[in-house]
């Protein structure tokens, strides 16, 4: 019969620290990225457009409405 190991002490875990100095890069790149896409889901086509005509609007549409930005 084999036996089975029930009260074998383990190692504690330990967490490792990751310093703000080396999330910060993918922070600022993350956040950038965030704003780009707020833009173009939220105010592409409009007063502040950068591309000519409605393919983006219409791209974006469905999200638009989803996320509860009025579009018309």
């Amino acid at each position: 019969m084999a036996q089975s190991v029930f009260g074998s002490v383990s190692q504690p875990v330990s967490i490792p620290v990751v310093p703000l100095r080396e999330i910060l890069p993918y922070a600022v790149f993350g956040g950038l990225v965030l704003l780009l896409a707020i833009y173009f889901v939220g105010a592409e086509q409009g007063a502040t457009s950068m591309f000519r005509g409605t393919a983006v609007h219409e791209f974006l549409h469905d999200g638009r409405h989803l996320l509860g930005f009025p579009c018309h």
